[in-house]
C-alpha cells in the first residue's frame, strides 16, 4: 500500500503550522500555497507547504 502524501501548511506571517493536508506529488511538483484562516493572526493569510 502506498504511503499517504501528508503535507503541513504553515502561516507565512506568524509561522505556525495550522493545517495538514494531502497532495499528489506525482501531479503537483511545486510547493502548495493556499489562503487559510490563521487562529494566531485572526485573519485569512497565505499558508505555504513545509517539509
Amino acid at each position: 500500500m502506498p504511503q499517504p502524501n501528508l503535507i503541513k501548511l504553515e502561516c507565512t506571517e506568524c509561522h505556525n503550522i495550522n493545517y495538514h493536508s494531502y497532495k499528489n506529488k506525482k501531479i503537483i511538483k511545486e510547493r502548495l500555497e493556499l489562503k487559510k484562516y490563521c487562529k494566531q493572526c485572526k485573519k485569512h493569510t497565505p499558508h505555504k507547504e513545509t517539509k
